[in-house]
């Protein structure tokens, strides 16, 4: 008899929805056992491992948010583009911090490299591509707006934009403009 109807994808989910409730470090085959109510040896037929678990759910996570943001980016270009970009990856972060956290396990090359982590790569280069970046231009933006949007949606999860004026919200928006300003003057023609 199945218990539960436990399957890998079901555990996967369940492992997700966990790990937005009480930290993505914080899941285990023994906490999703608890979940489920059942032994933990139950849920080796479906699962090697915790770290199994652990990778299961960041390629989950990493679909999920690539599909996001891919739908924010429908018919967009330029500002827009990245302005929709940046809030899909924060809002995913703010309904999701469990999910966001495990989007940046570090994977193996071979898993990374099939996972949807090279959607985003390509949907970053997809933006930048409207502001005329060459390389090595280019591979540093990228860089950089990964940098700049996890420091922030890092730190403002955290709590570190709560006691202070102006609103967490405008200082987004002012980073978007000004990343926007920087990457067209970056690309713009030396005199």
């Amino acid at each position: 008899m199945a218990r539960a109807g436990l399957t890998p994808e079901r555990l996967t989910l369940a492992g997700a929805e966990l790990a937005d409730e009480v930290g993505f470090d914080q899941v285990t085959l023994s906490a999703l056992a608890r979940r489920f109510d059942v032994k933990v040896a139950s849920l080796y037929s479906h699962l090697k491992n915790s770290q199994e678990l652990r990778t299961r759910i960041a390629l989950f996570a990493l679909e999920e948010l690539a599909d996001r943001v891919s739908d924010a980016l429908a018919g967009r270009a330029g500002k827009d583009a990245l302005a929709a970009f940046a809030d899909a990856y924060r809002d995913y972060a703010r309904e999701h911090p469990g999910r966001y956290d495990a989007a940046r396990l570090r994977l193996d090359p071979e898993t990374a490299a099939a996972s949807a982590g090279v959607r985003h790569a390509q949907m970053t280069r997809a933006i930048l591509r409207g502001y005329d970046l060459a390389e090595p231009d280019q591979t540093h933006a990228v860089r950089m707006l990964g940098s700049v949007f996890h420091g922030y949606v890092s730190l403002e999860l955290a709590g570190g934009f709560e006691h202070s004026a102006p609103d967490a919200r405008e200082s987004w928006a002012w980073i978007v403009d000004s990343l926007d300003t920087l990457l067209r003057n970056r690309a713009a023609p030396d005199n």
